[in-house]
């Protein structure tokens, strides 16, 4: 994330125009924030770079308010953490309006082994699952927390993703079922109204 006061300005202008459903032009940032290209290239890195950061500065609200809604313990908690984060990815329209405008950038950007967006969402993830495991209220074994969350974040990849990687309509009803399919809570709670820190 970035620190200086000129980076977080530059960010924020960017971020604006995302959540707006414009594309990020580092020219036309440039210019409305009244530096050359060369500053703001200094300042915050490629485009490619701006746009993770923006990326990933959506998802944590995304993540935080799935958290805060779901299940308290278990592999339910896990599932309504994935399923609800999953949905509103799929029904956030700014993220729908960057996938049809660059579909292969942002497969690129965000489903990637290289890509900082899926490192840090496994991340959060094998921290969900270590919470967990921890807590004595779910055990993912015989995989380790970090190889259950790259599953787990692939099947969301999967859904989310699902007009780009193989032409089928995003449906975050059959991603909760592959969820539970594969973490097989005790029980399934009926998902509640999401709500996210970001539409």
């Amino acid at each position: 994330m970035y620190t200086s006061d000129s980076a977080l300005r530059a960010f924020r202008e960017a971020r604006h125009t995302f959540i707006g459903g414009s594309r990020i032009d580092m020219g036309t940032l440039a210019s409305t924030l009244g530096v050359d290209r060369t500053s703001l290239f200094r300042w915050v890195g490629n485009r490619d770079r701006l746009l993770s950061e923006v990326l990933w500065s959506l998802a944590v609200p995304t993540l935080d308010a799935a958290a805060a809604a779901a299940a308290p313990s278990g592999a339910a908690r896990i599932v309504d953490v994935l399923d609800r984060f999953t949905a509103d990815l799929i029904e956030a329209p700014y993220f729908r309006a960057f996938l049809t405008r660059e579909p292969a950038r942002a497969l690129r950007l965000l489903t990637t082994t290289e890509s900082d967006v899926q490192s840090r969402f496994v991340g959060r993830v094998t921290a969900l699952v270590d919470e967990e495991r921890t807590a004595g209220d779910f055990d993912p074994a015989p995989l380790s927390s970090e190889e259950l969350a790259r599953l787990l974040v692939r099947i969301s990849e999967s859904f989310t993703y699902a007009d780009l990687i193989s032409g089928q309509t995003p449906d975050p009803v059959r991603a909760r079922a592959t969820f539970e399919y594969v973490l097989r809570p005790t029980t399934s709670p009926t998902p509640t109204t999401r709500t996210t820190g970001v539409r």
